[in-house]
């Protein structure tokens, strides 16, 4: 219940701090990415990989989604992670963003379960690509997962 309150409360705040979106719309709408890092769970490191797309309505405010997995997670059995996110642009190349959405893990056991996250990147422009570092943390169950990795993303 904590982690609900606590999304909808950043949730709230990136909406009311994002102009309109009739605002003025920069040119690049769509950025598309390839993630790859590292997930750290009770102490356990194993690599991340995933798909990520941002819209951005307009200069400040995106909306999007991602796909992650971690085949090494939770004993070896393996974890996808899906969910939407909002995510404010304050300034220059730097991102905050929050979502939710689901973790299933798989194995002899497969379920899944409710996930929240909120990230920081930033994303550094070289010729029409972007190379964008990222901080996640993961809310599952009141455990904390911390994503750490660099997005690669073409901008259009």
């Amino acid at each position: 219940m904590k982690n609900k309150l606590l999304s909808t409360i950043v949730l709230t705040t990136i909406i009311q701090a994002a102009p309109s979106f009739s605002g003025g719309i920069g040119e690049v709408k769509h950025i598309p990415g390839i993630f790859i890092g590292a997930t750290t769970t009770d102490g356990e490191t194993h690599s991340s990989y995933g798909l990520e797309y941002e819209y951005k309505f307009s200069e400040r405010l995106g909306g999007g989604f991602l796909y992650e997995k971690t085949e090494d997670a939770h004993h070896g059995d393996g974890v996808e992670i899906k969910l939407a996110a909002l995510y404010l642009h304050p300034w220059k190349g730097l991102k905050l963003g929050v979502g939710a959405g689901k973790e299933d893990i798989g194995g002899h056991h497969p379920h899944s379960e409710d996930l929240f996250r909120a990230s920081i990147s930033y994303d550094f422009h070289i010729g029409d690509f972007g190379i964008a570092p990222t901080l996640a943390l993961d809310l599952v169950d009141d455990k904390t997962s911390t994503v750490l990795g660099i997005a690669i993303v073409r901008p259009f």
